[in-house]
């Protein structure tokens, strides 16, 4: 009877011998390459992009990397972390490519929306500002927080308690 049996996976579906499964980190280090690539990406696209969304998409990775820097006070939320990732391998870089993939005679041509492409491409870019600003806040929060409960700590461990005799 197959119902009682376990089932072996297919050999497609088994790793390789000897070969450990690749996870993506989170490390500073990491997601500063990461940050790299998209300013890179920004910069070799600069000639596409109007001047204002190159200062925007700069504005949005050097954000980036300021949620990474908080690093060096404690360890990264995973939640900052996935942010950072996600916005320099996906959100900005589609951003951007799509837009540099538009034929120029269009990009300032209004669409159905009322918009042209240049107008959206800068209020997307206003868009990861502003997620970026947010995740940086609660980061900041986040080391408030843990300054002040370092604080209190400290008042209880080393002050007098009510229970000394």
């Amino acid at each position: 009877m197959a119902w009682f049996r376990r089932s072996e996976p297919a050999p497609a579906d088994r790793a390789p011998v000897g070969t450990a499964p690749v996870e993506q980190e989170d490390t500073p280090a990491a997601l500063d390459a990461d940050i790299a690539r998209a300013v890179a990406l920004v910069n070799a696209s600069g000639g596409d992009l109007p001047v204002a969304a190159v200062v925007a998409a700069r504005r949005v990775t050097d954000l980036l990397s300021e949620i990474v820097r908080t690093a060096e006070l404690r360890p990264l939320d995973v939640y900052a972390a996935i942010s950072v990732r996600a916005t320099a391998t996906d959100y900005l870089p589609t951003t951007v490519r799509t837009f540099a993939s538009l034929d120029p005679e269009l990009v300032d041509v209004p669409q159905a929306s009322g918009l042209t492409p240049t107008r959206s491409l800068l209020e997307q870019l206003e868009s990861l500002e502003g997620a970026a600003e947010q995740v940086l806040e609660a980061t900041r929060r986040q080391d408030v927080d843990a300054l002040m409960t370092q604080g209190s700590f400290l008042r209880t461990k080393f002050s007098g308690s009510d229970l000394d005799l």
